[in-house]
């Protein structure tokens, strides 16, 4: 009885669930139950792809006329990293604009449309497939700065330089040489042609007397003109060619801060001079001049009429006299400072036998590298060229408020300018330029042992204080590639 319950029971439970072979079940049936199931799916991410796609064109669209409405009001004009293949502002009026972006994006040409915009005074084409600059950028009489770095250009047209450029930056192209007119860019400050494929270096570049900062880096370069060596540089990169001697005339370079020179096959220096450093490497050129001109060996010093070009150092001057009662009269000591000063002259005092001549030469020298060094601190971050009188030139307070905007925007709420009809400002404003300058410095966090006190601008007394409180001030913020200042 058992049994015969436990087969019933196993019927029932049969019959309730049918299995494989029940009749209920057929695997075509299965198969395409899943194949419809997976088809549908598919179907509907498909579908949820597209409206994600649409929805997102639709905001870049949105995003793309905002940007383009912004440069109507603003004049500045930010189409960077959208993929463009052709200039999309056809229907807005641009031609106020006087900063254009329009890098990283897939544009085969400058478009035209920018070529027209006459106040245009920067322009960056970073990163695009551009193969020629056309001659309508003769248009854009107003433009200091482009960018056409990591494109497709072979050739640099001559038209380029009928621009008043200050910066060029044409790096990772394919150039093979440059033309000779680059001599026609006077007002150049900063030249970029590193990563191309040039093979010389014209001597015409030696004509651009405001070149700051020159770029030749990973190109084929197998010498570097002498006439380089009568440019103000500061920044010289000519690394990963295959250049083998400095020429020795550019001992004269004495405005250089920084010397790039690796991955060259150097002879002269030999690179064991040259891993030293800038020093070792002037020290070299200085004494190979020397040996050439059969002189002794001698530190190449500037002379007291480098200086004081106006002043006439007679047999009484007091410069070279053993004579104990005359001295070097042309500087002062103030604040520990070893200062400059165009009005009154303190004497040295004679009474220290080991400070001779030539440490007060060498102390001169440290000082106007000192001042070389904040020349080139402020001029590479506001993109201006600064008189030969750099005391002069900071005195009013007007550019060093603009340096500290430059590194906090609007840590100067207020600066007074000059104007056509009053050229020179009061001592009072200059004062007050000066002091807002200060201030601004501390609350961002220049160093209160740092800072510089009012009467080292206003009066020049002091400028070494003044470029330790510029050189505290920029390493608040790391350099950045600035555009030219509209100072």
């Amino acid at each position: 009885m058992a049994s015969s319950h436990g087969g019933v029971g196993a019927v029932s439970a049969a019959q309730s669930h049918p299995g494989p072979s029940g009749p209920h079940w057929s695997p075509v049936q299965s198969q395409n139950q899943s194949q419809s199931q997976y088809q549908n799916h598919h179907h509907h991410q498909n579908h949820q792809n597209h409206q994600n796609h649409q929805h997102q064109q639709h905001l870049s669209a949105r995003s793309l006329d905002r940007a383009l409405e912004d440069a109507v009001c603003s004049g500045i004009l930010n189409l960077s990293g959208r993929k463009l293949r052709e200039y999309p502002g056809m229907s807005f009026d641009l031609t106020d604009t006087t900063q254009a972006d329009l890098s990283k994006n897939r544009l085969t040409d400058v478009p035209p449309e920018v070529c027209l915009f006459a106040p245009l005074e920067s322009l960056n084409l970073y990163h695009n497939c551009i193969k020629f600059i056309p001659e309508a950028i003769v248009n854009l009489q107003m433009l200091t700065y482009i960018d056409v770095s990591r494109n497709l250009l072979t050739i640099l047209p001559k038209y380029l330089f009928n621009l008043p450029l200050k910066v060029l930056l044409v790096s990772n192209n394919k150039l093979v040489s440059i033309p000779e007119e680059i001599g026609r860019a006077k007002e150049l400050m900063e030249l970029d042609v590193s990563c191309n494929e040039i093979q010389v270096l014209p001597a015409q570049v030696g004509r651009l007397q405001a070149l700051r900062e020159l770029n030749i880096r990973k190109n084929c370069l197998h010498m570097l003109p002498e006439e380089l060596a009568d440019l103000p540089l500061i920044r010289l990169d000519f690394s990963c060619n295959k250049i083998t001697e400095i020429p020795p005339t550019y001992r004269k370079l004495r405005h250089l801060q920084h010397i790039i020179l690796d991955n060259n096959p150097m002879q002269s220096p030999p690179a064991q001079i040259c891993l030293k450093g800038k020093v070792h490497i002037f020290k070299y050129l200085n004494i190979q001049v020397c040996r050439m001109e059969k002189k002794p060996d001698t530190l190449d010093l500037p002379t007291m009429e480098d200086f004081y070009p106006s002043k006439n150092h007679g047999p009484d001057s007091g410069i070279g006299s053993d004579n104990g009662d005359k001295r070097l009269s042309t500087t002062e000591v103030l604040d520990g400072d070893l200062s400059f000063s165009r009005g009154s002259k303190q004497e040295l005092s004679s009474t220290e036998p080991s400070f001779t001549m030539r440490r007060k030469m060498e102390h001169l020298r440290e000082e106007l590298e000192q001042i070389g060094l904040l020349r080139q601190n402020i001029e590479s971050r506001l993109k201006v060229l600064l008189p030969d009188d750099v005391g002069a030139a900071l005195m009013d307070g007007v550019v060093l408020c603009h340096l500290a905007n430059h590194i906090s925007p609007r840590s100067v709420s207020s600066i007074h300018v000059p104007s056509p009809a009053v050229p020179k400002l009061s001592m009072a404003k200059c004062r007050r330029n000066v002091e807002n300058f200060l201030d601004a410095c501390k609350r961002l966090g220049v160093p209160q042992d740092h800072l510089c006190l009012p009467h080292h601008i206003l009066e020049e007394r002091g400028l070494m204080r003044v470029g330790v409180t510029v050189q505290a001030l920029l390493d608040l913020s790391p350099s950045k590639p600035t555009q030219v200042s509209s100072l």
